[in-house]
């Protein structure tokens, strides 16, 4: 999946990957959704629609039956969203391209990296 820098880019891919995946006629059942702060302080979204066939997604699930079918069919205002996400769930680049709730305490880069995530 692919990163974006705006909600609205990233629900309209997904909503792009799910027609390519399901076709036209699929129902959505799930909206889920992943908030990421780089290194450099950017912040980029990640957004898939479900099936309810289809396995857990990578993104964590925000909203289900109707309201997601909402958002999919263009329904939604990205600020609302932005409001309703959990802040504990952003996940921060430790690494290049890798991503974790927080940063390691015990090492002196974790506690720097820490301190920099308290500033963002």
């Amino acid at each position: 999946m692919s990163m974006f820098t705006t909600l609205e880019e990233a629900v309209d891919a997904a909503r792009e990957a799910f027609i390519v995946d399901n076709g036209d006629d699929a129902i959505v059942e799930q909206l889920g959704l992943q908030k990421y702060i780089l290194q450099d302080g950017d912040i980029m979204w990640q957004a898939e629609f479900l099936t309810g066939d289809s396995e857990g997604g990578e993104c964590l699930p925000m909203l289900t039956g109707e309201a997601a079918q909402s958002v999919f069919d263009g329904d939604f205002d990205d600020i609302e969203l932005i409001q309703e996400w959990q802040e504990e769930n952003t996940l921060h680049e430790w690494d290049e391209g890798e991503f974790q709730l927080e940063p390691p305490l015990d090492t002196e880069e974790g506690r720097t990296a820490a301190d920099e995530w308290d500033e963002i």
